[in-house]
């Protein structure tokens, strides 16, 4: 079996416009992205990293540069069996696998980044990056802080935690002084994956509510359960969800494990996932490895 793994937010960057442009299918998806959001997402893409880092900015450019990686891929005969994507990622997955068309993904989660961005005021959440610490010393000491969670599972020494900054901050010095290999204060502009952006989850059901979702061609393996589903109202459900709750990797990567998939590709920009992928015990293979850059 063949897994394509389509990244999240963070692995946006400067420049990015113009490497995706090499690609044959990026002309028709350039276009037809300019169409839905009414302004010139590759100029954002080869713009300043603060403007593309924005959560509005990099939702839909990551969108856009994996789907063309998406076409590239399948235009070379190599389509999925199964899929995933991390956190934004899944938005992706959904997209390529036929739930919803190129035009109406860019628009949700260029809606999505809004939503996000305005659920709390930007500045006063954060992200970090906690890792040597075992999952359930994290989850036992967060337990004891207000306003702050578990919000990303991504390999075995790895978790990220979300919340308000002081709270965040506070959190981050007893991991610290638990032994933690790396703490790591992540840039983002809010608390994703927690109760505080539930306005945003709101806004979502409100949008979605409209869309129609059909079966997808292959199964999607959810952020939020770990397990795979090919039922449109489920994936709808557990997308809405995701918002405010965590991103479970490593179990996602561990329940393809079960299902015995044996073919791992990165599908977007950098190589966050194929980085993950070595300490989750598989090998990812990022999408120029097989396409080269046209």
């Amino acid at each position: 079996m063949r897994a394509f793994l389509f990244p999240g937010q963070g692995s946006q960057y400067s420049g990015m416009g113009d490497d995706f442009a090499a690609y044959e299918s990026s002309k028709e998806f350039y276009r037809r992205a300019e169409e839905v959001l009414g302004f010139d997402i590759a100029a954002v893409m080869n713009g300043s990293e603060d403007t593309l880092k924005l959560t509005e900015n990099a939702q839909p450019a990551i969108f856009l540069a994996s789907y063309i990686a998406y076409q590239e891929m399948v235009k070379r005969g190599m389509a999925p069996d199964i899929a995933a994507g991390h956190s934004l990622g899944e938005y992706t997955a959904l997209a390529a696998a036929g739930v919803y068309d190129f035009d109406t993904g860019i628009y949700i989660v260029r809606k999505r980044g809004e939503f996000i961005s305005k659920a709390l005021e930007p500045g006063k959440g954060t992200m970090a990056a906690i890792i040597g610490i075992p999952f359930h010393k994290v989850e036992e000491v967060l337990s004891d802080i207000e306003e702050v969670w578990p919000a990303n599972y991504n390999d075995p020494t790895q978790i990220v935690i979300s919340g308000m900054r002081e709270a965040v901050h506070k959190a981050m010095e007893i991991f610290k002084e638990e032994g933690a290999r790396k703490v790591i204060e992540l840039k983002v502009s809010g608390p994703f994956h927690t109760p505080l952006i539930e306005k945003a989850a709101e806004k979502m059901d409100e949008l979605l509510s409209q869309i129609k979702f059909h079966e997808p061609r292959y199964p999607i393996v959810l952020n939020v359960t770990a397990k795979e589903s090919k039922d449109p109202e489920e994936l709808k459900k557990y997308l809405i969800d995701q918002i405010i709750s965590p991103v479970k990797w490593l179990q996602s990567i561990d329940r393809m494990k079960e299902l015995n998939v044996e073919e791992y590709f990165e599908v977007g920009p950098k190589t966050v996932l194929k980085g993950l992928g070595r300490k989750n015990g598989v090998k990812v293979v990022h999408f120029s490895e097989v396409v080269g850059n046209d």
